[in-house]
C-alpha cells in the first residue's frame, strides 16, 4: 500500500503517526457530534492529547481560518456583488463562518496535532 502523504493525512483528519485512523468519532456531516474525537488512534494506540489542554493552541488557527474566510468573504462580495451595503457583510461574513465552524475545527486540531504533536510518522504502524 502506498505511503498516504502528511498534507493528506491532515486533510482526511488521519492519525500523524500511522496516517490511517480517524481523530475523530463521527463524520463532518453529524454536527452534533462534529467535535468528539477519539481518546487513542483507533489504529495504533497513539493517545491524541499529549498533555492536558493540548488542542487551546489549536484556537490560534482556528482563529486564522476565520480571518482568512472573513476576509475571502467580504472580497467576493465587493468585487463580485459590487459593493452591497454594510448589513449585507454583517449578516453574510458571520453566516459564512458558522456553516465552515465544523470543518475549521476539525482542520485546525488535525493541524495542530501533525505539526505540535511531537510525534512522526511510522510507517511499521500502517
Amino acid at each position: 500500500m502506498p505511503q498516504k502523504s502528511q498534507f493528506s493525512a491532515i486533510l482526511n483528519n488521519n492519525c500523524p503517526r500511522c496516517r490511517t485512523g480517524d481523530m475523530f468519532q463521527y463524520p463532518v456531516t453529524k454536527i452534533s457530534k462534529f467535535d468528539q474525537m477519539y481518546k487513542r488512534c483507533p489504529h495504533c494506540d497513539l493517545h491524541y492529547e499529549p498533555e492536558p489542554g493540548f488542542f487551546f493552541g489549536a484556537m490560534y488557527i482556528s482563529y486564522a481560518f476565520s480571518v482568512a474566510i472573513f476576509v475571502a468573504v467580504a472580497l467576493i462580495l465587493f468585487v463580485v456583488f459590487g459593493d452591497p451595503d454594510l448589513w449585507v457583510y454583517v449578516i453574510v461574513i458571520p453566516i459564512s463562518v458558522i456553516i465552515l465552524l465544523p470543518l475549521i475545527f476539525r482542520l485546525s486540531r488535525s493541524i495542530f496535532l501533525h505539526a505540535f504533536g511531537g510525534v512522526s510518522y511510522d510507517p511499521k504502524y500502517r
